[in-house]
């Protein structure tokens, strides 16, 4: 099978268990341009690249870390489904293949904060792989902020050979993405300084959409932030 009917396939089953288990909330869907463009979100849990391609009608190659593509059944699924894989301290080959999706017109989706950051702990400072992807592909960019009630997450570790893994799932109760208008940059990714500002702007961004995200959800359960 190709790697779209792979995708298809599973973001099918994850929609299934959504409606069972995930309460849902999705805003600003209608500004989510349609072709190749670079998707950048905050990452409170472990469950997010699972959740994120259901903001989106179109497949989204998502950039996980190596220790996604360890675990035995999901790693074949990841790769048969086109994820790309960052190995951690050498993110140089992952880097030259998003790049390579985009510049052929598929849409990529990267956190820009490199690894989980629990909600409890705010977000970390982001990489600048994500704003020297969208300096060099010149695309549009989608900024999605993710909010979800941190004490829900599941904090579960599990051994894959001989390194533990250490997951922060987010497997029941309500959970809010809000895809925010579309943002455009451009200028010398060789220069540090510019790399750093948009690595800025992005963070602040999704920083804010993720805030909307939190206020609805406590719009709907009536309780104080």
């Amino acid at each position: 099978m190709s790697r779209n009917v792979w995708y298809s396939a599973g973001r099918a089953t994850i929609a299934a268990y959504a409606r069972l288990m995930i309460d849902l909330d999705m805003s600003g869907r209608e500004r989510v341009p349609a072709g190749c463009k670079l998707i950048i979100a905050n990452h409170p849990s472990t469950s997010d690249p699972l959740y994120l391609p259901l903001l989106f009608p179109q497949p989204i190659d998502m950039l996980l870390i190596d220790t996604a593509f360890r675990v035995p059944v999901l790693s074949a699924y990841l790769r048969w489904a086109g994820q790309v894989c960052v190995v951690r301290g050498d993110g140089q080959a992952a880097f030259a293949e998003a790049r390579q999706r985009l510049a052929a017109g598929r849409s990529v989706a990267i956190f820009p904060e490199g690894n989980v950051s629990l909600l409890d702990c705010g977000t970390l400072a982001p990489r600048s792989g994500a704003a020297r992807l969208a300096l060099l592909a010149g695309v549009p960019v989608v900024p999605v902020g993710i909010y979800l009630p941190h004490e829900r997450i599941r904090h579960i570790r599990s051994a894959i050979g001989r390194k533990p893994l250490n997951g922060h799932w987010y497997l029941r109760g309500p959970y809010a993405m809000t895809a925010g208008q579309t943002m455009r940059f451009d200028g010398d990714v060789n220069d540090a300084g510019c790399v750093a500002s948009v690595s800025d702007a992005m963070m602040e961004r999704i920083t804010a959409l993720a805030r909307e995200s939190e206020n609805r959800l406590t719009k709907r359960s009536g309780t104080p932030r």
